[in-house]
């Protein structure tokens, strides 16, 4: 039995942005790291409008990327506090309230990076 070949960090972060999108996030941002010296590949930077926005997000991007054979190495944070980070290695995943994402202006941080894909 012949088994599925592993996707790519990038594929993975393609799928988290699909299902952000489909999830109904807001400004959803897919950063391209590589050319920096990081512990990542990709950024994927998305709001969700209410604590239980966030969770519903997370809780679906951890499905469906461990299914798709990614490995969900750490989490941080909680709906609670407004940031939920999933760790899957090459790829991490920031979940914010609109307050704490405007607040921690993470793209802003991470300037350098390549900005792949925008989705407001």
């Amino acid at each position: 039995m012949a088994s599925t070949p592993a996707l790519s960090s990038l594929d993975y972060a393609r799928k988290a942005v699909d299902v952000a999108e489909d999830r109904q996030a807001t400004d959803i941002a897919l950063l391209d790291l590589r050319a920096i010296p990081t512990f990542a590949e990709f950024f994927v930077i998305l709001t969700g409008e209410t604590r239980r926005h966030l969770d519903g997000l997370a809780q679906e991007l951890d499905q469906v990327l461990t299914a798709a054979g990614a490995q969900l190495h750490h989490r941080e944070g909680s709906p609670e506090t407004g940031w939920v980070l999933l760790d899957f290695g090459n790829l991490v995943i920031h979940l914010f309230g609109p307050e704490e994402r405007d607040f921690y202006q993470l793209d802003r941080l991470w300037a350098q990076a390549v900005t792949l894909l925008r989705i407001q």
